[in-house]
């Protein structure tokens, strides 16, 4: 059972128990089963990689997907080490849907390079198919964007905006080892939208110098029609640009929308099954 991901230029197909991503440059429709998405990355000044990481995973039955977007301070080394280290993380935990394992490994991994003066932040976010439910833990990420279909409103997707202890428990990676993470879960709409992102969209500058911020984020969106993914993220991206008077960003530009289609995970056969089987212990079964 494939995950596909398309683009203008090619066609990607993730299999199950994969993991895809990375940090290069890439405009992209990717599906598994309840989401379509589109995954959009500018790594700064035109360079081939960058230091924003985007990955995504789904299990073997299609069942729970990952989707992980990370902002590296700095490029390079600090970028590919953190890419390195998400993606043998998103394989250990491919089944598993409590994200908060995941991010306190993330941290002690990305710790050391604290050192060096480098750190992260990220936002998981891991969709479960069968209740419609997308369980978000946010590592001292800007907050994503929640479209809900029903009311047609735009709103930031937080657990407690208000909880003061927020921000001390959720630090970026690599700031404190043993930082506790928690996570929120939210029951999607059939149409709803999810826009996860780094901060180069909200520190967009206009020619006075005026940061966009979250609000000029949310009040830009709020104009877009219904569309699909790959419309609804082109017309962000577009229109970012159109405030910062047409100049190109001044940091990696990553964008993620997330488009719920409330679709079910296909039954697999039993030969589908053996083979998902057969991944997972290592085996190769193809003929």
């Amino acid at each position: 059972m494939p995950v596909m991901a398309t683009s203008s230029h090619r066609t990607h197909a993730v299999q199950c128990l994969e993991v895809w991503g990375g940090n290069q440059a890439v405009d992209t429709s990717i599906s598994v089963p309840g989401i379509d998405a589109w995954v959009s990355c500018t790594p700064y000044r035109g360079d081939a990689d960058g230091g924003d990481v985007y990955y995504l995973s789904m299990c073997g039955a299609g069942r729970i997907s990952r989707f992980v977007l990370a902002d590296v301070c700095g490029h390079g080394t600090a970028a590919a080490k953190l890419g390195q280290l998400l993606r043998k993380l998103m394989r250990k935990h491919i089944r598993t849907l409590d994200q908060t394992v995941f991010a306190r490994a993330l941290n002690r991994g990305f710790s050391h390079l604290s050192r060096y003066g480098h750190f992260a932040t990220a936002v998981l976010a891991t969709y479960f198919a069968p209740t419609n439910h997308l369980v978000t833990c946010n590592l001292g990420h800007p907050r994503p964007l929640w479209y809900r279909s029903a009311t047609a409103t735009w709103d930031v997707l937080d657990y407690a905006a208000s909880d003061p202890t927020a921000a001390i428990r959720n630090l970026p990676l690599g700031i404190i080892e043993g930082t506790q993470y928690r996570q929120f879960a939210v029951q999607l709409g059939e149409r709803d939208l999810v826009l996860l992102f780094t901060d180069a969209l909200i520190e967009a500058r206009n020619p006075e110098g005026r940061m966009l911020g979250e609000d000029g984020l949310l009040a830009l969106v709020q104009r877009l029609p219904e569309d699909p993914p790959e419309t609804i993220g082109r017309s962000i991206v577009a229109s970012v640009a159109a405030y910062r008077g047409g100049l190109p960003p001044n940091d990696d530009e990553t964008l993620l929308v997330l488009h719920h289609n409330a679709t079910n995970p296909p039954r697999q056969s039993l030969g589908e099954k053996l083979r998902v089987m057969a991944r997972m212990l290592g085996l190769d079964l193809r003929q």
